[in-house]
């Protein structure tokens, strides 16, 4: 542990300090975490943007430390990409609703009468497992693969018109970004190894929460994606330059 905390730089500290901030409020003030949940109920969606667009851009910080050992550098732009993430957190929420509601209808076609009412029962149960693991399963098989291209097809966007927000009105070059996507690391790394090693695990557990706390943990989650996405940047240079 000793070696960990001096190995550490100043500023890393710094971002944590930063980070354990960020959260504090919710852990520490009842009237804050009580304010939370009710606007949760209250403006769904609007909630969504704002978790995502907040906390998934964490993880692109810490995969940019991962690339380059910097936080922040001139053309990263961090803010477009908070607003990217908070549109694609308008999705995930939309694909919670779909795939909750979805996926134990499909289960009761298939002999499972009481899916539906197995996800929102109280407590735990091998069956209550057996669906939210069907419900992260559909969703990382179906939906999470074409998020992930359209983030890597954004980031990119957004790194090639400079970081700046002009970026997001500007016209997206979709064939030719994923034209040059490496897609042996994108098939090899980010779809066959995160999604069924991490990704469907994770989300099972997502699916176990109550669902006024599932958007929540997918945005903490989010910033796994971001470290991942910058693990495959680098595993594609490693790639071109062998």
């Amino acid at each position: 542990m000793f070696n960990i905390v001096q190995s550490m730089k100043i500023k890393d500290l710094y971002f944590l300090l930063g980070v354990v901030a960020l959260f504090a409020p919710f852990i520490f003030f009842d009237r804050v975490a009580a304010f939370y949940m009710q606007a949760n109920i209250q403006l769904p969606m609007l909630m969504a943007f704002l978790k995502f667009s907040i906390i998934a851009p964490i993880g692109e910080v810490i995969g940019l430390r991962i690339k380059t050992g910097q936080y922040n550098q001139p053309g990263f732009g961090l803010l477009p990409r908070a607003v990217v993430w908070g549109l694609i957190g308008l999705t995930i929420q939309a694909a919670f609703m779909i795939f909750s509601t979805g996926t134990p209808v499909f289960l009761t076609f298939l002999g499972m009468p009481d899916a539906p009412g197995t996800l929102v029962s109280a407590g735990f149960s091998p069956e209550k497992l057996l669906v939210a693991f069907s419900i992260s399963v559909f969703m990382n098989l179906f939906y999470a693969p074409v998020m992930m291209t359209f983030h890597k097809i954004t980031d990119t966007h957004i790194e090639q018109n400079g970081g700046s927000l002009k970026a997001l009105l500007r016209k997206l070059p979709m064939g030719e970004i994923m034209q040059g996507i490496n897609w042996r690391v994108q098939w090899g790394f980010v779809y066959k190894k995160t999604i069924p090693l991490f990704w469907i695990p994770a989300h099972t557990i997502t699916f176990l929460l109550p669902p006024e706390h599932r958007v929540l943990f997918a945005a903490l989650l989010g910033i796994m994606l971001g470290v991942f996405l910058a693990v495959a940047a680098v595993l594609g240079r490693k790639a071109v330059a062998g």
